[in-house]
């Protein structure tokens, strides 16, 4: 089923700049196919009709296709410019659900054309948007690439991690200069006491800037840490988790933790062999009975019976000695508690470590500062480390649910159990 190009007008979302990200939503569980035009609609439903009647389907001709493609793609920009294959396949089962008269006779799924036509005609509006300038299709096009990499399709930059807003536009009536000039200020705003809203609301306006920074430039940990002295901050890992993704972190991640706390723990009961009897080591303090406790070990549990090592994400000093100091500064990602003594039941410290830099410390307890290392990754658009990629996939896909419809059979096997 070839797509057929609209060459009369580029849409209204394209033209009005209603796409832009402020208006975005994460993905439906449920797409609702969109009203079409009036003649559209009309000529939709008298075929429907027809359909019911005498199951005979209807062939549009390329105008009404038209309008059914631009109505779809338009109904998909309000949540994101690139969307996955599964995603696509659900809109166009959506559209024949809602309009049976467009199933296609001789598919398997009776969509399969109106698919790839969908996702050809997205592909054409990504390139309308970039002439536009929209900053999420701009970030991919060929004069950003790499010398000697000159491939469209390599190293795109798109959401990956149910991002809902991954490089946002710049806020209307703002330019890059005004808003350097704002993070300028903000380097003084962070020094003052009682601040935080004057903080609050800059680092609001200023953040499709720094998005643009983090997405476009990938910096360093410490160059970053230098230009935003504010992100560092616990209030406002939680705020910029929420812009990038709608969803709170530290509630969410916390919540969720508790919820499943009973089934993991039986998991982890279960569990026979060697593996579990590292489990058995890694759950021993939970007799404790502190809360606070009791999460850290079934976040350490959940490392181990993924079969990644808890101490690449969690790692305990007697003392911060040199020896420690220098196997803090080798720290790429990852968390380091500080005891004055190994029987100690409070630790001295508790931070979180990002290219050996030390982004985030006081912090009140282990599970506490995994959720704001989540968040951080996010902040940063930092990859999950490799050492602990499926840890973090568990985190990301079934602890805050965001985008767990895909998991690694590792995830997959975890996640089978869990609700078993």
């Amino acid at each position: 089923m070839a797509e057929v190009e609209d060459k009369e007008s580029t849409s209204s979302w394209a033209s009005t700049g209603t796409w832009a990200s402020s208006t975005r939503a994460s993905w439906p569980a449920v797409f609702c196919v969109p009203q079409f035009s009036y003649d559209a609609e009309l000529k939709l439903q008298q075929a429907n009709s027809v359909y019911v009647a005498n199951a005979i389907t209807l062939t549009p001709e390329p105008k009404l296709k038209s309008a059914i493609l631009n109505g779809l793609v338009e109904e998909i920009v309000r949540y994101k410019v690139y969307a996955t294959d599964k995603e696509m396949e659900q809109v166009a089962h959506s559209l024949i659900k809602k309009h049976p008269c467009l199933t296609e006779p001789g598919s398997v799924t009776g969509c399969a054309g109106w698919k790839t036509s969908v996702k050809y005609k997205l592909a054409n509006y990504r390139t309308r948007l970039r002439r536009l300038g929209c900053p999420e299709v701009t970030v991919n096009s060929l004069k950003l690439k790499p010398s000697g990499k000159s491939s469209a399709a390599y190293g795109v930059k798109k959401p990956k991690r149910a991002e809902v807003n991954f490089c946002p536009t710049y806020p209307s009536g703002e330019t890059e200069e005004s808003l350097e000039n704002m993070r300028k200020s903000l380097l003084s705003d962070v020094k003052k006491k009682n601040n935080r809203e004057a903080v609050k609301m800059k680092m609001e306006k200023t953040f499709a800037y720094r998005r643009h920074e983090v997405v476009q430039n990938a910096p360093m940990v410490d160059d970053f840490m230098t230009r935003w002295p504010a992100l560092f901050e616990v209030s406002e890992v939680n705020a910029e988790f929420k812009r990038i993704t709608t969803i709170p972190l530290q509630s969410k991640f916390m919540s969720q933790l508790d919820v499943y706390s009973e089934k993991l723990l039986k998991m982890f009961q279960e569990r026979g062999g060697e593996l579990g009897r590292r489990l058995k080591s890694v759950m021993a303090p939970i007799c404790d009975g502190d809360l606070d406790v009791r999460r850290a070990c079934i976040l350490k549990a959940v490392c181990v019976y993924l079969g990644e090592d808890s101490d690449n994400l969690v790692k305990e000093y007697v003392g911060l000695d040199e020896r420690s100091k220098t196997a803090i500064e080798e720290t790429t990602v990852g968390i380091y508690v500080i005891k004055d003594h190994a029987a100690s039941v409070e630790p001295e410290d508790t931070g979180i470590v990002l290219e050996g830099v030390k982004v985030l410390w006081d912090l009140e307890n282990v599970a506490f500062a995994v959720t704001m290392l989540f968040g951080l990754m996010y902040a940063m658009n930092l990859s999950y480390p490799v050492e602990l990629r499926y840890t973090f996939e568990v985190f990301q896909k079934i602890f805050m649910e965001m985008n767990g419809d895909k998991l690694s059979n590792k995830a997959l096997s975890f996640k089978n159990r869990l609700f078993q």
